[in-house]
């Protein structure tokens, strides 16, 4: 006997979806100057990865804030050097700001491929490899422990 579940879509009304998205937006925007403006090296009170804290191993997102910071002061040499894969977060980052834009403008926002299986499971391989390879501790993948 094989177990069944059903799944059940949940609907907003369109100006409910939009406000939603202004405010994905609002909150994208807000956070992104938080950490322009302050520096994760200077300022302690941005939080550590629980799991560097507790292990000593970078996992994938190690170093993101960090990378962040650096790159919206144009330094994008020292962002790939705390994260080499900030390319591919900023690009799924900014898609989904410029969709949330655009849904909380027009009402529709870009088609979400982001969050199509074939793409999360190659993001997920991707994320899964590059925590491995940076945590490796021999040259050239110690270049990617931030």
């Amino acid at each position: 006997m094989q177990a069944e579940q059903q799944i059940t879509s949940y609907s907003m009304s369109p100006l409910a979806e939009r406000a939603t998205a202004a405010a994905g937006v609002a909150a994208m925007t807000a956070g992104s100057a938080y950490v322009a403006y302050f520096d994760p090296a200077t300022f302690h009170f941005f939080p550590g990865c629980p799991l560097f804290e507790l292990t000593g191993f970078a996992c994938p997102g190690c170093g993101l804030t960090r990378g962040f910071h650096a790159l919206s002061h144009g330094d994008v040499l020292t962002a790939l050097h705390f994260n080499a894969l900030i390319p591919v977060w900023a690009a799924v980052f900014g898609y989904v700001l410029v969709s949330l834009c655009l849904l909380a403008g027009r009402g529709r926002g870009l088609p979400m491929w982001p969050t199509a299986p074939r793409f999360l499971w190659a993001f997920m391989t991707t994320l899964l490899v590059f925590g491995v390879l940076r945590n490796l501790p021999f040259f050239p993948f110690s270049l990617m422990f931030p």
